[in-house]
């Protein structure tokens, strides 16, 4: 097959007080799967917007085949067969337009018309479905009811129905298991073989850069600092070091902080969102408890259900040494609980909002008087958080969408922080992140529980638990299956339970 090319040149892109991109060049062919990586805040996500058409003001060039195009709109970008699946799943798709509609949508908006043929429109998306091994997700469902790692394929569909020359994959298996991974990888590899595809993969999981793609590029402080083909040879460490700069250390030493009473416990707690099924864990003041399984586990669930975001029947709860029965999400921050969702510009911060506004937004009733905000108070607060968290924006007044995704995160911790709550909640707090990010997060959750507070990270990368926890819960399907003390326990024993592995076995095994 004829060798398409996809060319940035000389890309500048100027924000108030920041340069996003700086004389970038970039060359893609089709048929390779390269990856982007860098930071959070190197200028990835700017350049994907370029080429994908999502950022018309840019200065410099972009070339296809040796062509000038202008990719001044999305629509033109895909007319030139440059498609993109953006990171965030939900903003993508129409929660109430059902599976075979979310994947025709361009079709239905674009060709206009008002008949439509809905049988031809279910074999069409059926097709897109089966071409990624995933024709058993029912056409006829509403994209609401999908799990995430659902919602994540049908876009793919969608994106490869379409004329497709270069696809554009923004960290698409952050909401996927280790098997559906596994099958999106095997589905890219055919796709860059049979269709001749040139695949842009950006991801933080370098494990995953290693194996799938032929050549990575760096990216940082809005630059391109360096292109190289991966080899057997080429490590994470080296590909971290020239992300940041400087050498990194690979895992997080936890610093060990006094351990007190009980702070928070759940007695046979269960929903039926999630399947969740007699839950009891505790939390102590200043401890880090993990939460481990699979995607679809109900960790995320069971987070949400502790919030009072989800209905619950519990024999008993208590935080703080009282009895408690959180009913709303409002009831959970009166009493002293915050959660850090793992959808964090869905459900963790207001993405047109100020930074300063969403620093405030959990405790608003401390910074006004009467009913009127007091400003020179909520400047005050931002000034503080920006500054005690190292947050990257050019000012207070920033709209939170216009941040890295990893000082987002710090915004949706922050928020928490002012609200000086008694039990911390994460879910997946580092999706999307990158190591330096990743790093200063860890950070953060070890002061919190420095300060006697208790901890919940529920997380499906064992190593952060490992790093960071003081004991891990391992769940699945709904239940707790397991209670292990991080410092004794490993990453193969904590894999044994979340595939349903039972405990008899396991002591019969040793």
């Amino acid at each position: 097959m004829q060798k398409m090319t996809l060319e940035a040149k000389n890309i500048s892109i100027s924000f108030p007080g920041v340069k996003a991109l700086d004389q970038v060049d970039l060359t893609i062919y089709s048929g390779e799967i390269a990856a982007i990586v860098g930071a959070n805040g190197a200028g990835k996500s700017t350049l994907m917007k370029v080429l994908s058409g999502a950022n018309p003001k840019y200065e410099g060039q972009v070339l296809l085949n040796g062509q000038l195009v202008e990719l001044r709109s999305p629509q033109t970008a895909q007319e030139h067969g440059i498609q993109t699946v953006y990171q965030e799943v939900d903003t993508a798709l129409v929660p109430t337009l059902s599976v075979a509609e979310n994947i025709m949508l361009n079709d239905m908006v674009l060709q206009g018309g008002v008949r439509v043929n809905w049988s031809q429109m279910a074999d069409e998306a059926r097709k897109a479905l089966k071409r990624l091994n995933m024709d058993s997700i029912n056409v006829k469902a509403q994209a609401q009811s999908l799990t995430l790692a659902q919602k994540q394929m049908v876009l793919i569909a969608r994106a490869i129905r379409e004329n497709c020359n270069f696809l554009i994959l923004d960290e698409p298996t952050a909401p996927l298991s280790n098997n559906e991974t596994r099958e999106l990888f095997n589905v890219m590899r055919k796709l860059k073989e049979e269709s001749n595809l040139g695949i842009i993969f950006i991801s933080h999981r370098l494990n995953e850069v290693l194996e799938i793609c032929e050549k990575y590029t760096v990216m940082r402080n809005g630059k391109i600092v360096d292109t190289q083909e991966i080899t057997p040879s080429t490590t994470s460490s080296e590909i971290v070091e020239k992300m940041l700069g400087r050498s990194l250390s690979d895992s997080y030493q936890k610093t060990k902080v006094p351990i007190g009473d009980v702070i928070f416990e759940t007695k046979n707690l269960s929903s039926e969102v999630g399947r969740l099924e007699d839950i009891n864990i505790t939390v102590h003041a200043g401890e880090i408890v993990g939460i481990a399984g699979l995607v679809g586990a109900g960790k995320s669930e069971l987070c949400k259900t502790i919030f009072g975001a989800y209905p619950s029947e519990s024999e008993a709860s208590s935080l703080g040494g009282q009895a408690i029965k959180i009913q709303s999400p409002s009831h959970a921050v009166k009493a002293g609980i915050g959660l850090v969702p793992e959808e964090r510009r869905k459900e963790g911060v207001l993405v047109h909002e100020s930074v300063s506004f969403n620093l405030a937004a959990a405790t608003l009733g401390k910074l006004c008087a009467m009913s009127f905000i007091q400003r020179d108070k909520v400047k005050k607060n931002a000034d503080n958080y920006v500054d005690a968290l190292g947050i990257k924006t050019p000012s207070i007044v920033q709209k939170v969408a216009n941040l890295s995704g990893g000082n987002q995160q710090k915004v949706a911790v922050g928020k928490w922080l002012a609200a000086d709550s008694l039990l911390y909640i994460f879910d997946e707090p580092t999706k999307g992140v990158d190591v330096g990010a990743k790093r200063d997060i860890f950070k953060l959750i070890n002061d919190i529980a420095g300060n006697g507070k208790g901890v919940i990270y529920a997380s499906s990368e064992n190593d952060e638990l490992l790093s960071l926890a003081d004991r891990i819960y391992v769940m699945y399907s709904g239940k707790i299956v397991a209670e292990l003390v991080a410092s004794e326990t490993t990453d193969e024993e904590i894999m044994y339970y979340s595939v349903g592995g039972s405990k008899k076995n396991r002591e019969e095994i040793a």
